[in-house]
């Protein structure tokens, strides 16, 4: 199904619609990027994420009976994930620079050859 709206983000109802899975930690990187991106941009669509999280954990933890404070837990999810994803841009860059390496050193190895 298509994530992205016009200009490549994601639209509000694509967004509500992946709140379960954004809970569940089933979205995969790139709708994960455009999740928090989309996040950043849309406090409609925040509210959305603060009224799904609480009713979700808040059910289960009064089932449980534990004591809670789910908006420092939401923000410390969001934190994580924030870092999750710094990481994967992190190692992305490292892999292209490597690749970038390779191609230089083979590329001077074939004009060393030739000359």
């Amino acid at each position: 199904m298509e994530i992205f709206g016009k200009n490549n983000k994601m639209e509000c109802k694509e967004f509500e619609r992946r709140i379960p899975d954004y809970l569940a930690k089933k979205l995969d990187y790139p709708a994960l990027k455009l999740f928090l991106e989309h996040l950043d941009e849309c406090a409609d669509c925040r509210e959305e994420l603060d009224i799904q999280f609480l009713v979700a954990e808040g059910m289960h933890r009064l089932a449980e009976g534990n004591a809670f404070d789910l908006q420092t837990e939401l923000g410390q999810r969001l934190e994580e994930t924030r870092k999750t994803l710094r990481l994967h841009d992190a190692f992305l860059c490292l892999g292209i620079c490597m690749e970038l390496a390779a191609l230089g050193m083979l590329a001077s190895i074939v004009i060393w050859i030739l000359l």
